[in-house]
């Protein structure tokens, strides 16, 4: 499978995770396997892969913690939105052979 076609679907795989659970951490861990190979420009894909892995993880945490008051139903409604924005947005770049342009951001970016 070319380098690419890998990193498109990792952000599948994030995507399809908001059905089945944890295939995101298949994508992750994939992510993980293939960054070090990896052009550079395809590097920062992977970073951002990791990186919205892990900060998903964060924000879906604290909307667990939140529930209790309520709001944290908004959190997680919040997460699952910038889990989908995040991977297309990716796919975007990818798809047009670009580098990711901030793969060390929190938000939409």
């Amino acid at each position: 499978m070319s380098e690419s076609k890998t990193a498109k679907l990792i952000y599948i795989l994030f995507i399809a995770n908001i059905v089945v659970p944890f295939l995101s951490l298949v994508g992750v861990v994939m992510a993980y396997v293939n960054k070090a190979d990896a052009p550079e420009w395809l590097q920062s894909h992977y970073q951002f892969q990791i990186r919205t892995f892990w900060i998903g993880l964060l924000y879906f945490f604290i909307g667990m913690l939140l529930t209790m008051v309520l709001i944290g139903f908004i959190v997680i409604l919040f997460t699952v939105v910038w889990y989908i924005v995040r991977s297309v947005k990716g796919m975007k770049y990818l798809d047009a052979k670009e580098a990711h342009p901030n793969p060390t951001g929190w938000m939409f970016s």
